[in-house]
């Protein structure tokens, strides 16, 4: 299996690819939200990545760059970001959020919604994406 760097383009293109082969079987997202993330120390040009996620079309639609009139913008660094979007470590994530980390500027209670539990699925897609990550 090829390996690409986190969230670089090889990488974002072929994840992209992967939610759109399993979105029919994933879970609903728990609330619509429209959230971009910025990510410094990104290895793409100019050190910061933008890209988005966008459950209001009934899936988790991730993308490259920004949208329009986010419900919620996060900012964080390249590590604490792969510990949250690959690794799902939630402990890590709070911690970073706690020690200021993670910036949060808009509605931040579309992030405290708990998502639902992952089916076998979403475990498996998880997987695939841990597998394809440098």
């Amino acid at each position: 299996m090829i390996k690409h760097k986190f969230l670089s383009d090889e990488w974002l293109t072929a994840v992209i690819d992967l939610q759109a082969e399993y979105r029919e079987r994933l879970p609903k997202p728990a609330m619509p939200m429209r959230m971009n993330q910025i990510v410094n120390g990104a290895p793409v040009e100019g050190g910061v990545a933008h890209l988005h996620v966008d459950t209001t079309v009934g899936y988790g639609k991730l993308g490259k760059g920004h949208i329009e009139g986010p419900d919620v913008t996060v900012t964080t660094e390249y590590d604490v970001a792969l510990a949250l979007l690959v690794q799902n470590d939630q402990a890590a994530a709070m911690q970073a959020f706690m020690s200021g980390r993670i910036k949060v500027l808009g509605d931040m209670t579309k992030l405290m919604v708990p998502p639902p539990p992952p089916n076998d699925a979403q475990k498996e897609l998880e997987a695939k994406i841990r597998d394809i990550t440098e």
